[in-house]
């Protein structure tokens, strides 16, 4: 599946967008992180759950479970969420 990569992330990937695949958000993480070494610990942290400033759309829709399935076709978009004053 598609993978929109954020441009904070793009130093992992050198692209803005890649090809992964998984049946849920997990594997998928997986997966990034087995083809880009640090991607998955900047978006899940040691309690396997997202990171606070991330956040995940699959196919526009707002997605926080890492169980959440996924299919082959759908395109998934990681966005950092901005923060500060």
């Amino acid at each position: 599946m598609k993978v929109l990569i954020p441009g904070a992330l793009r130093s992992y990937t050198r692209q803005s967008q890649v090809e992964a695949v998984g049946s849920t958000l997990d594997d998928l993480f997986e997966d990034l992180g087995r083809r880009y070494p640090g991607l998955r610990f900047r978006v899940v942290n040691e309690q396997n759950r997202l990171r606070p400033n991330m956040r995940i759309f699959v196919n526009g829709i707002g997605v926080r479970e890492l169980q959440h399935a996924l299919q082959p076709d759908d395109f998934v978009a990681l966005v950092l969420a901005l923060s500060g004053g």
